[in-house]
């Protein structure tokens, strides 16, 4: 069987009942505020955000909401994350909790100035 990708982040937190668009709509947000000159994107099927490379990606699942801020992003708050399940680039937010919308913003900025120190270098 094979799942349509969706055209857009819009189609995708569509895609999903009422109770979790309106958490994917917020951490959209959240993301949007913390790299205002990142664009959008659907890769790997799912929404990506991308300023001098990928930021991070997010995802929904049945239980959570993945977030995908590659290794580094994930080394560098290791600590903060510790309570969630995690792997090597992904953290895994429970929907039953409460969303940690301020570490989100967190992860977002740090991504965005590793990716511009990483231009910067070349």
């Amino acid at each position: 069987m094979e799942t349509k990708k969706p055209e857009n982040i819009d189609a995708y937190i569509g895609g999903f009942p009422n109770e979790v668009q309106e958490v994917l709509e917020k951490i959209r947000m959240t993301i949007q505020e913390a790299a205002p000159d990142a664009k959008e994107k659907i890769s790997y099927a799912m929404p990506a955000f991308e300023q001098n490379g990928i930021v991070v990606y997010f995802a929904a699942f049945k239980n959570h909401i993945g977030l995908y801020a590659l290794p580094s992003g994930h080394a560098a708050f290791n600590e903060e994350l510790s309570k969630y399940k995690s792997g090597k680039g992904s953290v895994q937010f429970p929907l039953h909790e409460p969303m940690p919308y301020d570490l989100i913003a967190k992860i977002v900025k740090f991504r965005v100035k590793e990716n511009l120190e990483k231009v910067k270098k070349k």
